[in-house]
């Protein structure tokens, strides 16, 4: 009840109440009744694929692009611009076979020479693509990314014009998933070479996916239209779609109340319950590539003592803090990894996992007692540092709380996102952190590298286990998935052993879905591309 309490003192302003974005305006008139709204979180920074970083430019460039490989209706992998592929034996060189019939926007053939200097504009570092990373995995990508190589080392080539080969680092089981990624979109080159930066505005952009860029009106919304040269033109039933910048979510539920938007890829946490009472099964939640975490500072005594960690990690409630500080919107995390990953065993869960809350309490305590610290001993003095959001200020409250009988004193850094994140990848000072991430691809491997011992633009609390790397290097040389997921899995055990993150939560991606739409499967990687929906 006390910790009920707590949450319920917190404030009367109401998770995700206030926004410091102005709200989007009302809806005008449609342009065509068979128009889609579609809820979008933010007006994009730029639709050039190879310079976006955002979820809100993802979902109109996977509309507008289409890589060699994509995503079916319930989000599952396959063909693309591609037909096909094949893989050789050791898994380092994969071999494309482009649709005869890929045409551009403007009726232009799609040729393998398009990907080619697609993936060299990415990793060009004249491009500053934010994204570069993602293909990291072919080979020369990182020096060539770097400026230690010139872009034609890249390893990808066109040994003709249906034919995209790309050469490996080392064997890449999700790299199908890759090239779906908008970091793998082909480049026009006329209309690039002919318009420069410009070439992403409407009437200039030249795409090669089911629909194309008719406006882009900043503030109220972005307009494509079905790509009449799309080889499948024909079963694409929707001709028209608005993505509608909602960074405002009351201010969107009340426009998709008002029938002003068709769907909302988000939603207020605070207000999920009341909405399910509202809207009954238009709200769909479901399970996402996402971890909230607290990052250690394993360097840092006594967090350098596992000890300590464990004891931090199971005096927390997970159920609580899914349930009562983020609304039912997020899942308890006792792994890493999420459940449902591609080439992946379950996940293994952290000890302690199958214990009460009280038991998780007293072996907290006696942790902390071994170690030094704890009720009747040396309190243990720590600092959370967090980026600003009402939903990040109360789960860092009620972890405060949580520890409290542990004889855990907590005290409070808090910062804007961009400032936060910054500090971690810059080396500052810190005891525990808040670190979230959402996956690039629904392979474990996606969240097992962030802690790997060189990698710095994440692993901020520097953990070095020479295990764990090692480990972590074995599966990415074994080209047989079984033996990887349990090498994988035995990496994870490791990592739940040490600590140098404490899990917290897993997301869930949280849709309102109107009347009108047809066709949407929600799905692990949450994506829903307009060329599958309809509108009734």
């Amino acid at each position: 009840m006390r910790r009920r309490d707590l949450l319920a003192g917190l404030g009367a302003a109401g998770l995700g109440a206030a926004s410091l974005v102005r709200p989007a305006r009302a809806a005008g008139p449609q342009v065509h009744p068979q128009a889609y709204r579609r809820g979008n979180g933010a007006d994009p920074e730029t639709l050039d694929p190879h310079k976006t970083s955002t979820l809100a430019e993802a979902t109109i460039l996977l509309d507008l692009y289409e890589g060699l490989s994509a995503y079916g209706p319930d989000g599952s992998l396959g063909p693309g611009a591609a037909e096909g592929w094949t893989t050789s034996a050791d898994g380092l060189t994969w071999t494309f076979r482009l649709r005869p019939d890929g045409r551009w926007s403007n009726g232009d053939a799609v040729v393998a020479d398009d990907f080619v200097h697609g993936f060299r504009r990415m990793l060009d570092p004249a491009t500053g693509a934010k994204y570069a990373s993602v293909l990291a995995p072919v080979r020369n990508a990182q020096a060539v990314n770097r400026g230690a190589m010139p872009v034609d080392a890249v390893g990808v080539a066109a040994p003709d014009p249906l034919t995209v080969v790309i050469q490996l680092e080392q064997p890449t089981p999700y790299f199908v998933e890759l090239m779906t990624h908008q970091a793998s979109t082909p480049v026009h080159r006329p209309s690039l070479a002919r318009f420069g930066e410009a070439f992403t505005r409407p009437g200039n952009l030249v795409s090669n996916g089911a629909y194309l860029l008719r406006d882009f009106s900043p503030n109220d919304r972005i307009t494509a239209i079905r790509n009449p040269h799309y080889r499948e033109a024909g079963r694409v039933a929707i001709p028209q779609v608005e993505y509608i910048p909602t960074p405002d979510l009351a201010a969107a539920v009340r426009r998709f109340a008002a029938g002003e938007i068709d769907s909302l890829d988000d939603l207020p946490a605070d207000q999920v319950r009341s909405l399910k009472s509202r809207f009954g099964d238009a709200v769909v939640l479901n399970p996402a590539l996402g971890v909230l975490a607290l990052m250690v500072n394993v360097r840092k005594r006594p967090l350098d003592d596992a000890r300590v960690r464990r004891a931090l990690s199971l005096a927390l409630d997970r159920e609580f803090l899914a349930e009562a500080v983020w609304g039912e919107t997020m899942l308890p995390a006792y792994s890493l990894t999420p459940a449902g990953l591609d080439n992946a065993l379950p996940p293994p869960t952290m000890p302690g996992r199958d214990l009460s809350p009280l038991e998780r309490e007293d072996a907290a305590v006696a942790l902390l007692r071994e170690a030094g610290y704890g009720p009747g001993a040396k309190p243990l003095a720590v600092e959370l540092r967090t980026n600003i959001t009402d939903n990040n200020r109360n789960t860092m409250v009620a972890i405060a709380d949580l520890w409290r009988p542990l004889n855990v004193t907590t005290s409070f850094a808090a910062t804007d996102a961009k400032t936060h994140f910054a500090y971690l990848r810059d080396g500052g000072p810190f005891d525990l952190a808040r670190m979230s991430w959402i996956a690039d691809y629904a392979d474990p491997h996606n969240f097992l590298f962030l802690v790997e011992s060189d990698n710095d633009g994440f692993n901020s609390g520097r953990y070095a286990s020479p295990a764990y790397d090692a480990l972590m290097r074995e599966a990415a040389r074994e080209t047989d998935l079984e033996a990887r997921a349990r090498i994988l899995y035995r990496a994870e055990e490791l990592f739940l052993a040490d600590l140098p993150w404490i899990p917290l939560l897993h997301y869930r991606h949280k849709h309102l879905i109107g009347p009108r739409l047809r066709g949407f499967v929600p799905n692990l990687r949450g994506v829903s591309p307009t060329r599958w929906l309809s509108l009734a």
